[in-house]
């Protein structure tokens, strides 16, 4: 009886720790494919110093992955009609996926089967952000990838441009993520680029004089009325999220906040909450390495949301394909 009993404290103690991710593990391959690592890290420093902005894309391609179904690349994978995650309105703008791609064949042909697509992107990421001059972090291994992807949850999960601080917390809260690693994850629009749809209902729509959202800074807006999104279905015009300071990853994105100059509503309203705004305040105040190693921190744990492992999924050969 006592065996019993304890062999049912184990079984509950190992689905806890399966639970919690365990399963995910720093230098997960070392074993089945030891170069892994060294093979994407090798890859992103020889071509992401030439194409320096695919850095911010594959950060919010990772970003976009992990909000729905987890990190499991199923952002990746095609649809014959039409129905994928990679359909939805969110990830039309996408860039990355021959990266990625590229990176998956070099992997197969050292070791066949073996590293998943998902953890190609979390790696990818982390590397390409470490190469631009942004911050480290750990990025523990061993997700698996899905072989399910709905337009529809991609649809409903992913953060809009256009949300308040109510929609945006829910979203992030779902997923176990809170109000500093929704600001801090924000952080990420520092070397981000975007395109007119996401902010002209900023500055055509909305009740201020000429359209103009008053919660904007009317300088702001008027410059990119005037020199950007000239008009209101403008959809191709490329905007910096953070001018001036693209291509460095630095603290420049919050100072903007704080003088209305954000370009989405979703940036903007980082400032509607008090526990926000104290916390960007806090970030402004401090060193850039403090924001650097928070930021890592709600990296790894955005990294590890709803993430398959052990059985759960599989490895996929060809990362916009499940094995047949």
């Amino acid at each position: 009886m006592a065996g019993a009993s304890s062999l049912g404290i184990v079984v509950v103690v190992l689905a806890l720790i399966g639970s919690t991710q365990a399963q995910l593990q720093m230098y997960f391959y070392g074993t089945s494919c030891p170069k892994a690592e060294q093979i994407v890290k090798g890859y992103v420093k020889q071509h992401i110093p030439n194409a320096p902005s695919l850095a911010a894309a594959l950060l919010r391609m990772h970003f976009h992955d992990c909000f729905v179904r987890g990190c499991d690349a199923s952002l990746l994978l095609n649809s014959t009609t039409g129905q994928a995650e990679k359909n939805a309105t969110p990830n039309l703008s996408l860039r990355g996926f021959d990266f990625i791609d590229r990176v998956k064949s070099l992997l197969e042909a050292e070791c066949p089967g073996v590293v998943s697509c998902a953890d190609i992107i979390a790696l990818a990421a982390r590397d390409s952000v470490v190469t631009i001059g942004g911050p480290f972090w750990n990025v523990p291994t061993g997700r698996r990838d899905g072989v399910i992807s709905n337009i529809t949850e991609a649809l409903a999960n992913i953060p809009s441009a256009l949300s308040n601080f109510t929609t945006l917390l829910s979203q992030f809260n779902n997923l176990g993520l809170n109000t500093t690693d929704m600001v801090l994850l924000s952080g990420g629009h520092t070397i981000g680029i975007s395109h007119c749809p996401a902010v002209s209902p900023r500055l055509y729509n909305s009740t201020g004089p000429g359209g103009i959202d008053t919660t904007m800074d009317s300088e702001y807006a008027e410059n990119l009325k005037a020199n950007k999104c000239k008009t209101a279905s403008d959809n191709t015009t490329i905007l910096e999220m953070d001018p001036g300071s693209r291509k460095t990853f630095d603290l420049s994105y919050y100072s903007l906040l704080l003088k209305r100059r954000g370009l989405f509503q979703s940036d903007a309203a980082l400032t509607t909450d008090s526990t926000s705004l104290a916390f960007i305040n806090q970030l402004l105040s401090s060193p850039t390495q403090f924001f650097f190693d928070e930021f890592g921190k709600a990296m790894e744990k955005m990294g590890r949301i709803n993430v398959k492992t052990g059985s759960e999924g599989e490895i996929r050969r060809q990362c916009a394909l499940v094995n047949s």
